[in-house]
């Protein structure tokens, strides 16, 4: 008696469901198959074009989860089941999950806005908060950075978006703004012949715009000299300590006075 309830439960399950269930896995199969045909259309397409990588990766992946998302619902729909209802129940749903992560769902925003206004791509050199690196990747919540000290820093793309950020690479060149302070009895000049003759002999170092040296301050001290020097973003920091470096070089070899303050002690 029991096999027979089993077997007509089982026939009576085949009959009402299994036409459903087959349907279901063929609209499914070719859908899928559709999706990925398509996809790999737009992929062909899109890499012939001059859209940046990382944007092209951040859609590709949210196109990919739609077109799926429809797939699922045609051949839900196919079988006769009610897709208004799920899709009622999944904004509910989604609209709860969106109270809950107001942060994340920002981040994604942003993430968003960081790829369409390109504020800086990946690769640009960034200063934000007193972190210095290469953009490595713009993900969906973050932003990561590689450090000049070979670090790996994630920060959410709605900071990003809220405070000033600053691109150092977003030009062509860059200046270095240099800064020295020479005793009141040198030689001018001579402290602008030594500047000048090193950043020359630089070939980082752009002839256009040509290095400039200028007498800024009058310390209590001392003069206070200011040069800039342009260079491309790269290097940067390569010949900032180079100059940093082969200036006191030369003002010790040239005589040149290097003031610092100083207390004098007085017997009575």
């Amino acid at each position: 008696m029991n096999d027979f309830d089993f077997i007509s439960a089982l026939n009576a399950f085949n009959e009402k469901y299994l036409p459903k269930i087959l349907i279901f896995l063929l609209v499914f199969v070719v859908g899928s198959l559709i999706v990925k045909l398509l996809l790999k259309l737009i992929r062909k397409i899109i890499d012939k074009s001059k859209i940046e990588r990382t944007v092209i990766t951040f859609f590709f992946s949210i196109l990919k989860i739609v077109l799926y998302l429809i797939v699922v619902m045609t051949a839900l729909s196919t079988i006769g089941v009610n897709v208004s209802s799920i899709i009622t129940t999944f904004a509910a749903a989604a609209i709860t999950a969106g109270l809950a992560l107001q942060e994340s769902l920002g981040n994604v925003a942003s993430g968003v806005v960081i790829l369409i206004s390109k504020p800086f791509v990946a690769g640009d050199i960034l200063e934000f908060e007193g972190i210095k690196g290469y953009v490595r990747s713009i993900r969906v919540f973050s932003t990561q950075i590689h450090t000049f000290d070979n670090k790996i820093v994630n920060i959410p793309n709605s900071r990003l978006t809220a405070n000033n950020v600053t691109n150092c690479t977003g030009q062509t060149n860059r200046r270095i703004n240099l800064s020295y302070t020479v005793g009141y009895d040198d030689d001018i000049d001579l402290v602008r012949k030594i500047i000048l003759d090193l950043a020359k002999s630089d070939e980082r170092v752009l002839k256009d715009p040509e290095p400039k040296v200028y007498v800024d301050k009058y310390l209590d001290s001392g003069i206070q000299i200011v040069a800039w020097v342009w260079v491309e973003p790269d290097d940067y920091y390569g010949v900032y300590y180079m100059m940093q470096e082969n200036v006191l070089k030369e003002f010790k070899k040239n005589g040149v006075t290097i003031p610092y303050p100083h207390i004098q002690l007085v017997k009575e």
